[in-house]
């Protein structure tokens, strides 16, 4: 389904980030920072050196424990497997193909003499806002007829690229509670009844409307801190209006 297109592709993302970050901070034997940063004199000369993110040493980490398991079963033609292994890459892909230049300036009063310049990692952040994009396009794909590779579903549909997320099944109604699919429903969801997108009260509870209550929240407030070393916080109160989903 799109949803399990997201959730393999964001965890084959964050063993890359996990292993690359482990490896810049010295975390692990096998690795340590990249140092194919460099050094750029005014003159516009270049001089290696600086360390960055080794994002090669966790993408190939991540391909060997996201997918050395299921490359036996492509040699096969299994379909579900090339689906799992496509959105695999696309989550790696998410962080190799959007590395951020970063750079600093050495010299005497702050000037750039020298701008040492290296490659880090996109916050996870920004990685997983691209694959709910991703998501929100998934492409729904069928088998070729040689079997090797994934074609569109529909014929006005453009063939997914390796970044695009990919799904064979469409996804279950997850308005009600199906244990047998893993959804909770949303009955009994806080909603937003003036939000028109996901965590509106029209979407959220699927049209069978929502409840209005007023509830009493006690909250740390007027903090301060006090040498030397604690914070003295008062207790607020106040009556907040929450809507939940019938």
């Amino acid at each position: 389904t799109r949803e399990a297109a997201f959730l393999y592709s964001i965890t084959a993302a964050g063993v890359v980030y996990a292993v690359t970050q482990a490896c810049s901070l010295g975390a692990l034997l096998q690795c340590s920072c990249h140092n194919h940063a460099r050094d750029m004199a005014t003159d516009g000369e270049w001089e290696w050196g600086g360390c960055g993110d080794d994002v090669d040493f966790g993408y190939r980490k991540s391909q060997e424990f996201m997918d050395a398991r299921r490359r036996k079963k492509r040699r096969r033609g299994d379909f579900t497997t090339m689906i799992q292994l496509h959105n695999n890459e696309a989550g790696r892909r998410a962080i190799k193909s959007n590395m951020r230049q970063e750079c600093k300036c050495h010299g005497l009063s702050g000037s750039c003499t020298l701008k040492t310049c290296w490659m880090k990692m996109p916050t996870f952040r920004d990685v997983g806002d691209r694959l709910k994009e991703k998501f929100d396009g998934a492409a729904k794909v069928i088998i070729s007829n040689d079997g090797k590779g994934l074609l569109p579903e529909g014929e006005t549909i453009k063939p997914p690229s390796k970044d695009d997320l990919v799904y064979s099944e469409d996804s279950p109604n997850f308005c009600n509670r199906k244990r047998k699919v893993g959804s909770l429903g949303t009955k009994g969801r806080e909603c937003n009844p003036t939000s028109m997108g996901v965590g509106g009260c029209d979407l959220l509870c699927c049209n069978r409307g929502y409840n209005k209550e007023q509830v009493t929240v006690r909250e740390n407030c007027k903090c301060r801190f006090m040498w030397c070393c604690e914070v003295i916080c008062e207790t607020c109160v106040s009556v907040k209006t929450i809507h939940r989903c019938l």
